[in-house]
């Protein structure tokens, strides 16, 4: 078992991110707080399962802003999901979830994007507002740049948006243009 604690920097807006990762040799599990000052505020908790292959099977995001508290919650249910326990058939077929404040969930079709240089890998997404905790079908594309490079495309709710990403040989994201990135804590 090995855990470690990563740290995110919004680079669009004030924020940060704090994640505790745990990988088991049967699980994945994590952990994170992101504290953002955009649209008034907002903190978020977000509880993630895992299964070996780096596919998510639960995912709980909790939200406090001005408006109050909210909470959501994103279950794997054979090749769809159900969200607050009742089944979307608009999911079906949706590979990942894809939470909007974090880059970890990034992590999940970036360790399944062929390794070789103009490789991509299309999916379908459960794409989660984080601060609306509203759940929709989007589409994306992963193309390799190279071993650590990755061109993000979005192909769904968010068209035309593109970023190029940095990963650590974990496929865990160090620079995702526009948005986030990873930060060393301070001793």
């Amino acid at each position: 078992m090995s855990t470690s604690v990563l740290f995110w920097r919004r680079t669009d807006i004030e924020g940060l991110e704090r994640l505790e990762l745990t990988i088991e040799p049967d699980r994945i599990t994590a952990t994170a707080t992101t504290i953002c000052l955009d649209a008034g505020g907002y903190r978020i908790d977000h509880r993630w399962r895992l299964d070996a292959e780096w596919h998510a099977l639960t995912v709980t995001v909790e939200r406090w802003n001005a408006q109050g508290h909210g909470l959501l919650h994103l279950e794997r249910a054979g090749t769809g999901w159900r969200v607050d326990g009742l089944l979307r058939p608009d999911l079906e077929g949706a590979e990942e979830p894809d939470l909007s404040v974090t880059p970890f969930c990034n992590s999940f079709p970036i360790r399944r994007t062929p390794l070789g240089a103009g490789e991509s890998l299309p999916l379908d997404t459960a794409f989660i507002d984080g601060p609306a905790l509203t759940v929709a079908r989007s589409r994306q594309r992963y193309d390799r740049q190279g071993p650590e490079r990755l061109r993000y495309v979005d192909l769904g709710l968010s068209l035309g948006f593109e970023a190029d990403l940095v990963v650590d040989e974990n496929g865990l994201v160090l620079h995702y243009e526009h948005l986030f990135e990873r930060v060393p804590p301070t001793a």
